[in-house]
């Protein structure tokens, strides 16, 4: 799977949120997008499947410039999944999650999709809830019912804003596991916006660290998360360890100072890393 930004931009009126936004993934992987609030996480997903137009620049997937796409084919290449969604639809699971079918309709299908759905329930372990109607779930289960409908679309790219929101530790470690396996199984590409370090960084195959609208690091999870990053990006002190070759987090006492790398010759260095207008290879 290949998708190229190319110099994404986007601004909400006259405020700008994303700046010269480069990237090339050919890969099929679980890809975690971290950052701040406020920094254009939602909003580069919203670019990529075309919920917003991009104030600038260009989105591809296997050389085919989104624009042109009509919003069925695009369906049938990008599946997009909301950050707990408030949606309450009166109908049972299985109907709502059948909705995810629809680029893949045809005459005579519904068996096909039917099998699809329920595959995909038991896979998500809510199988049991089939017949049960959509507005009567709790937050936890309408999440895991809203991924089960985009994994039925079967796309190509797999996009998900906060998957594991509403979830206790359990269920997300659980679906995160589901999502990396996924990408493997199925061979697409999964690109989720998380603020969960820790368990993006057990999961994520890479990450993609974003500061004021704009890429501040890619790489592996051990390139990515790293002290230096966390103070400049979040501005909190936190201790990396790694467990299994993977970093952890210890997040420190908040009241502790912070450095601050206005001033700061090292600081200013690891910033200098990423330099504006770069494509990153992932």
């Amino acid at each position: 799977m290949h998708l190229k930004i190319d110099g994404l931009e986007f601004s909400y009126a006259s405020i700008p949120v994303l700046s010269d936004v480069s990237l090339d993934i050919d890969s099929n992987e679980l890809i975690s997008i971290l950052g701040p609030n406020g920094v254009g996480k939602s909003t580069l997903l919203h670019c990529i499947n075309k919920i917003l137009q991009p104030t600038k620049g260009t989105v591809f997937i296997e050389e085919r410039d989104i624009k042109n796409e009509s919003t069925k084919e695009l369906a049938k290449m990008i599946g997009y999944v909301p950050c707990a969604s408030t949606d309450s639809f009166p109908m049972t699971v299985v109907d709502t999650v059948l909705m995810g079918r629809h680029p893949h309709s045809r005459w005579g299908s519904l068996d096909d999709d039917l099998g699809c759905v329920y595959r995909t329930l038991k896979l998500m372990g809510v199988e049991d809830l089939a017949m049960r109607p959509f507005n009567e779930l709790s937050a936890g289960q309408h999440q895991k019912i809203m991924l089960a409908r985009g994994i039925v679309q079967e796309p190509r790219i797999l996009l998900l804003d906060e998957p594991t929101s509403n979830l206790d530790i359990r269920y997300q470690l659980e679906v995160t596991r589901i999502l990396r396996d996924l990408s493997r199984k199925n061979k697409i590409l999964v690109i989720m916006v998380s603020h969960d370090i820790n368990i993006a960084s057990k999961y994520s195959d890479k990450m993609i660290l974003m500061q004021n609208g704009k890429i501040f690091s890619v790489g592996e999870p051990k390139e990515v998360i790293t002290e230096k990053s966390l103070r400049t990006v979040y501005g909190v002190n936190a201790e990396v360890v790694f467990d299994d070759g993977r970093p952890h987090i210890i997040l420190k006492d908040p009241e502790t100072p912070s450095p601050v790398f206005e001033n700061d010759d090292e600081g200013a260095a690891f910033y200098s890393e990423i330099s504006p207008g770069t494509t990153h290879p992932i």
